[in-house]
């Protein structure tokens, strides 16, 4: 693990800078040098581009800004005959479609929630990374006999140690919630063969408190409300933290699914 330079800032200049960076998409170069996160092992990204090259139809779920879907499918060469994604954020929405569309990708504007806005059996590849639901009964129904479901979800108590310092102890079904074991059996009911799942802890490292801010203002559901001046004591004793001790560790937990439909 790379050691970033100490920032010297004040307080106020940190976080105002944080405040008024742009916080739309999943691109993650903000924190280049302040902050760093340990990648899974089996390369979500690459591991997507082989099975786009191999598909005919796919549709990407939550696809933020598009960026990670983007990279996926330059690297796989020969794009899928019919490309779509969806996307509920309307910031996010603009940002895909201009990346997205210049690579053959149809970018839909459409709530996270079902129904999804596509007929039955319409695609064999159906991906998504870091869904804030998977909903499997509609990826069921989407998805043609044989069609394949491939993920990276967040998993269970991910970046914990920096929830509970805002929000304190949380309880057991709370740091339970998106276990794998448990959207494995939502994946069986909707009748999909889960064929892949691999879960891994990651560490985290925040090195200054604008990294901490700009994480929470981007990652909205890890402190629900956050806002600078709702925790601004909280915020200050961990900036004296960090200074005096060193970056904040946590860790993120991901976990990889492959599930694929019958053909009946």
């Amino acid at each position: 693990m790379n050691t970033a330079p100490r920032d010297e800032r004040s307080f106020d200049e940190l976080v105002r800078e944080a405040e008024e960076a742009d916080v739309s998409g999943w691109d993650f170069s903000w924190f280049e040098g302040r902050a760093t996160e340990l990648r899974p092992s089996w390369g979500y990204q690459r591991l997507l581009s082989e099975r786009l090259g191999e598909a005919g139809a796919t549709l990407d779920l939550q696809t933020g800004g598009g960026e990670v879907l983007a990279g996926a499918l330059r690297m796989a060469g020969r794009p899928p005959g019919v490309s779509a994604a969806t996307e509920a954020y309307p910031p996010n929405v603009l940002k895909a479609t201009r990346l997205l569309h210049p690579l053959g990708t149809a970018v839909v504007a459409a709530p996270d929630e079902p129904p999804f806005p596509f007929a039955d059996g319409a695609f064999d590849l159906v991906s998504s990374r870091h869904p804030v639901k998977a909903h499997f009964a509609e990826i069921a129904r989407v998805l043609a006999p044989g069609g394949t479901y491939f993920a990276q979800h967040v998993g269970p108590a991910s970046v914990f140690e920096l929830v509970e310092y805002f929000l304190g102890p949380q309880p057991e079904e709370v740091r339970r919630g998106r276990h794998p074991d448990d959207e494995r059996a939502e994946a069986e009911a909707a009748g999909l063969k889960v064929v892949d799942l691999r879960l891994e802890r990651l560490r985290m490292e925040f090195h200054d408190i604008g990294a901490v801010v700009h994480f929470l203002r981007k990652v909205i559901w890890m402190v629900p409300g956050f806002t600078v001046a709702a925790y601004l004591p909280q915020l200050r004793s961990l900036d004296e933290q960090i200074r005096s001790e060193g970056p904040f560790v946590a860790h993120s937990t991901r976990f990889l699914i492959e599930a694929r439909k019958g053909r009946d």
